[in-house]
């Protein structure tokens, strides 16, 4: 018999198999047929829908509209139960094809385009009840040459899956190793807390908990770090200077950790809160407002340590909190292209 986790898994094949040959119709279906009354939640600036047809009206009909041979890719699929019984199944991977037209307002390349994604889906009786998406828009911005912010510390490329090749994470789903798993980045993310607050970088006991040679996969905007010194200087310091409150607000945040066998996933929408009150992070000058991030992350956990984690965090989000808008800026730079509005900088139709 199989387990509810993976029959989750294999409830969101048929969506999956629509959308790598993507069609219109066929999207609609799996999208209806698998979250018919789903609250989706999309990152900025698409914001909050119900109901699949809405969803795909919002999100995926401009993509297909810019992207014509729109194809979705998964490196990672699994599947588990939360600290609070809820069951999800996460999916790691990319949007690609040929950007032909403008998207957002991003000008198309006349080339193979590909966009990471981070997509979180809560079962209830069978259905998807609620939607969690990530897409990493910056990134196509970059690709576009139209990223209009401070330029990434970390490496920016097109992140690759998982080193092992085993992100289909297979059944039957094994619930001790699931549940180590999830517990062993609960307790490193704790540790992580500690600092600055109650220490040193010592107090995290990083080298317990990670990899020597982690990869960390950040988002574009931010880059990747190799190791624990890549992920310190390219991420967390900066990130810790300008926000060392992170982690003091855990009451008002409502977190959801599940673990598949040695993966494990967290989401939170939003999972962090703190306050930029010194310089350092992005060239972000302090504002002193507390600001909420949204970030869907996955963990590979190799012989007791972490050897991979990949990290979206909704930039463009954070951005708009502290009324910064890259799109906008970008459509500055906009009004001098061809094909879009020397007034507006938005796309011509």
């Amino acid at each position: 018999m199989t387990d509810r986790h993976n029959a989750h898994k294999a409830a969101l094949q048929p969506l999956r198999a629509a959308q790598y040959d993507f069609e219109e119709a066929s999207v609609r279906r799996a999208l209806a047929d698998l979250a018919p009354d789903a609250l989706f939640h999309h990152c900025h600036p698409f914001g909050d829908v119900t109901g699949a047809n809405a969803f795909y009206d919002l999100a995926y009909a401009p993509l297909l509209t810019s992207w014509p041979d729109l194809e979705r890719r998964d490196y990672i699929v699994m599947a588990g139960e939360d600290e609070h019984g809820a069951d999800w199944v996460g999916c790691g991977g990319y949007y690609t094809g040929t950007f032909k037209a403008p998207w957002l307002d991003i000008p198309p390349t006349g080339h193979m385009v590909a966009m990471r994604f981070h997509e979180f889906y809560r079962f209830e009786n069978g259905k998807v009840v609620e939607f969690q998406a990530l897409w990493d828009i910056p990134d196509v911005m970059m690709q576009a040459g139209a990223w209009s912010m401070t330029p990434s510390l970390g490496r920016e490329w097109q992140v690759p899956g998982p080193a092992t090749q085993d992100g289909f994470v297979p059944g039957p789903y094994d619930e001790a190793e699931s549940l180590a798993t999830r517990q062993h980045i609960v307790d490193m993310l704790e540790h992580l807390k500690l600092h600055p607050s109650q220490g040193g970088p010592e107090v995290m006991e990083m080298p317990r908990f990670w990899h020597e040679r982690m990869s960390w996969y950040g988002p574009s905007g931010i880059g990747t770090g190799r190791g624990i010194e890549g992920f310190r200087k390219w991420h967390q310091i900066p990130f810790l200077r300008a926000m060392p409150d992170r982690g003091q607000d855990r009451d008002k945040i409502t977190y959801h950790f599940f673990g598949d066998r040695n993966y494990a996933a967290v989401t939170g929408w939003p999972d962090m809160l703190q306050s930029i009150t010194d310089p350092g992070w992005l060239g972000i000058a302090p504002t002193g407002k507390q600001i909420e991030m949204r970030s869907l992350d996955f963990w590979r956990v190799e012989n007791g340590k972490i050897r991979e984690n990949w990290v979206m965090v909704d930039l463009l989000h954070m951005y708009h909190q502290i009324g910064v808008d890259p799109l906008d800026r970008m459509r500055e730079f906009n009004k001098a292209r061809i094909g879009f509005d020397p007034e507006t900088g938005r796309a011509l139709t």
